[in-house]
């Protein structure tokens, strides 16, 4: 069983941009990609800053990848900026780093 851990923080204040901050894991990758996708879709935001994320893995990974295929459904370009060393060597093994950049 996985633990539920604490979603995500996801500050607005940057124009166009929306930062993440905590865990994105498999305890909270269904709240989070739920904030994640609501901010983003908001005010035409461009970016998606993971700067503050302290830690990931494959579900956090597939919470931003689906982040970015809603944002392009949408007709809008997102760029992720900051992603964690962890998160990019996992997307890189998994052959999904060039949807990231």
């Amino acid at each position: 069983m996985t633990a539920v851990s604490l979603p995500p923080r996801i500050d607005e204040g940057a124009p166009g941009s929306v930062r993440v901050s905590g865990e994105l894991t498999f305890g909270n990758a269904a709240i989070a990609l739920e904030a994640i996708n609501a901010a983003v879709a908001r005010d035409g935001r461009s970016t998606l800053d993971l700067s503050g994320v302290t830690r990931s893995d494959s579900a956090g990974l597939a919470c931003v990848l689906a982040v970015l295929a809603q944002a392009a459904e949408r007709g809008r370009a997102l760029r992720v900026s900051h992603v964690p060393a962890g998160m990019q060597l996992l997307a890189s093994v998994c052959e999904v780093d060039a949807l990231m950049s």
